[in-house]
């Protein structure tokens, strides 16, 4: 089918994408461009195809990880729609795609009609919460932006107080420049600061510095 959303599909399990391949052949407003196993594979397919939505499970081997994999999306492609498609369910799972910009979060079983309507939704610009990640978010408390950060977003904010490059911080913390870079453009949106600057300054208002 030529017309419909696009829609990359990312998910190491052969059999579920090859399932949920056949039931989208035959789903009207929503097109299967692409297969991804791994989030490597998938940064180099949405820079290669025009996805509209991507359907991911955030259970991906590899280097790059879900959550990092949504916030390098978002950051390079703040057009692009991600729509979480997993059986986990579980709080942890749900606050940290949450944090990394998650437009909307599905648990794998649904029926293909409700999973099509999901995808033209968050494709609409809206958000789509299975009931059960809908409790999870009922009952989290309302937090400070320092609470909102990971422990590895709170461990650079600190170095980034102290005066260190980013690659400096990637030397020292053994990761890439490209992850350091990932995991600034995250603190920077949820302190809802323009610029590092800013950061390390609220950084020190914190003691987060010292």
């Amino acid at each position: 089918m030529d017309g419909g959303i696009a829609v990359l599909l990312v998910d190491d399990d052969p059999v579920f994408r090859v399932g949920l391949r056949v039931l989208l052949e035959d789903s009207l407003g929503v097109r299967l461009i692409g297969e991804a196993a791994e989030g490597e594979i998938a940064l180099r397919l949405c820079a290669e195809l025009p996805v509209e939505v991507l359907l991911l499970d955030i259970g991906l081997p590899g280097a790059v990880g879900p959550q990092e994999l949504v916030v390098t999306l978002k950051r390079q492609y703040p057009q692009m729609r991600i729509l979480a498609l997993t059986s986990h369910t579980d709080a942890r799972s749900v606050t940290l795609l949450l944090e990394a910009g998650i437009d909307g979060y599905v648990v794998k079983g649904i029926p293909i009609e409700q999973l099509v309507q999901a995808v033209i939704e968050v494709h609409a610009g809206h958000s789509w919460w299975d009931g059960r990640v809908a409790a999870h978010l009922r009952e989290r408390p309302e937090s400070t932006p320092l609470q909102t950060l990971t422990p590895r977003e709170r461990q650079i904010l600190q170095l980034l107080a102290q005066g260190l490059t980013n690659q400096q911080i990637a030397r020292d913390l053994f990761i890439s420049v490209g992850t350091v870079q990932v995991h600034v453009h995250a603190i920077l949106r949820k302190l809802s600061v323009r610029d590092r600057t800013q950061a390390v300054i609220f950084a020190l208002q914190q003691g987060l510095g010292l």
